[in-house]
């Protein structure tokens, strides 16, 4: 009698929607677009040294590694929904214990907003495979990349114009946005993630996987691939704003250099065409040589920062390119009913490339300038564009339609998006 008064939104929460998804990751961009310019500048104010940094962001890569393989293992104990209301509150604190100043509470902050990013993302990928289906999944990527698109762009330029405006402002805004991301996840009613029937077999885990992983040469190139792309990511958010530093130029130069070239994500329609127009392998080595070029001519030692400045600039408009296609041939290498481990294999590029770029940074920087770092980071994507010489010609091109008759030449092969690999999931640091 009385159920009649209630709404019916407050008796059956409604589904999950892929606006729902959308929203929650544009506030998570909003959170980590504006600490991104910012977080590089204050370590090295807070540090004094490049190399110190390096060091702190290697151990942090650790740490974050670690937290990411130990996470689906806490869900066994801990309802999921608790853990992501952790990974907000760990990074609304991790900003706010910047505000102190000091290298250790920089460095704490640091290692928190890190290890909410981690624990965050895993637990919104859960969700996804949980509420989202395959067929939308298309539709999530494009509404991800419309709703992130102004945390990214905006947020590195605004980030560091309001640090110089007032210091505490940009870590006060990503807080904020962190409890929006709390709320948002409150008000979607996300739960535990969808009620499966119990099974009486044990859950699939992901390291029984590793021996399949390792015994394709085709799923080891294509993380390789996430790898190095990500590590040119790396290097281009850390050491260009230190670069500018160093080298007399202004400490914003870094964030607005960043707001416009995530500006290139709006082209990715293009980029798109320009993969069917061609093939993934060329698209791929196109990515991994110009991005190379361009970072090895920015650390030349010239004496121009500026030029260093324009080719980081140039490169990384390549390095989306490379978002944009680079994920794709790990994808099409794994089997479909393998599809879900090895996505959690695949994963693990993030955490190994905020890893290995800050590990081979320490020791470059034992021995050169930061432009040493640049030279580093273009001999690795150049590594990657000849590992790509290897991919067959075809690879993701269709040779029939699904009803069966041939495809026309000029007709488009509608090429799949690994999950996460366009905006939302960029494999930027913090």
């Amino acid at each position: 009698m009385h159920d009649r008064r209630i709404p019916e939104w407050l008796r059956h929460a409604p589904a999950p929607s892929v606006r729902g998804f959308a929203v929650l990751a544009g506030t998570e961009a909003i959170a980590r677009g504006i600490l991104i310019s910012v977080f590089p500048l204050v370590m090295y104010r807070a540090l004094g040294d490049a190399l110190a940094v390096s060091k702190v962001y290697f151990f942090v890569g650790l740490a974050s590694l670690g937290l990411g393989l130990l996470i689906p293992y806490l869900t066994r104990f801990v309802a999921r929904r608790w853990i992501y209301v952790v990974g907000t509150q760990m990074f609304a604190g991790g900003a706010l214990l910047t505000l102190l100043g000091t290298p250790l509470a920089t460095v704490a902050g640091l290692s928190l907003v890190t290890c909410a990013v981690v624990t965050t993302f895993v637990c919104f990928n859960a969700y996804v495979l949980d509420y989202v289906a395959k067929i939308e999944l298309g539709q999530l990527e494009t509404s991800r990349l419309l709703y992130s698109a102004l945390g990214w762009t905006a947020g590195p330029v605004l980030g560091v114009f309001l640090y110089r405006w007032w210091p505490a402002a940009p870590f006060l805004i990503a807080a904020t946005a962190a409890y929006g991301m709390l709320v948002v996840f409150l008000v979607m009613r996300l739960g535990n993630g969808r009620l499966i029937t119990k099974s009486r077999a044990a859950p699939a885990n992901p390291f029984a996987y590793f021996h399949r992983f390792f015994a394709q040469s085709r799923l080891i190139t294509g993380w390789l691939f996430a790898v190095i792309r990500s590590c040119g990511w790396w290097v281009y958010v850390v050491y260009l704003p230190i670069y500018a530093v160093e080298n007399g130029l202004s400490p914003q130069l870094g964030g607005i250099a960043q707001s416009v070239s995530n500006a290139a994500l709006f082209l990715a329609p293009l980029m798109l065409r320009f993969i069917h127009r061609t093939s993934l392998r060329t698209a791929i080595r196109t990515g991994f040589l110009m991005a190379g070029l361009f970072f090895l001519l920015a650390g030349l030692p010239h004496g121009v920062p500026q030029l260093a400045v324009a080719g980081l600039m140039a490169g990384a408009f390549f390095l989306i390119l490379l978002d944009v296609s680079a994920g794709l041939p790990f994808l099409l290498a794994v089997k479909p009913s393998e599809r879900t481990e090895m996505s959690a294999i695949y994963s693990s590029f993030r955490d190994v490339s905020g890893i290995l770029t800050p590990g081979v940074a320490w020791l470059v920087l034992l021995a050169a300038p930061v432009s040493g770092v640049f030279v580093a980071g273009g001999v690795g994507l150049l590594a990657a564009w000849k590992l790509a010489q290897g991919l067959h010609p075809r690879l993701g091109q269709a040779r029939i339609t699904v009803e069966g008759g041939a495809r026309r030449p000029d007709e488009a092969v509608a090429l799949p998006v690994f999950q996460g690999e366009l905006g939302a999931e960029r494999s930027e640091p913090v």
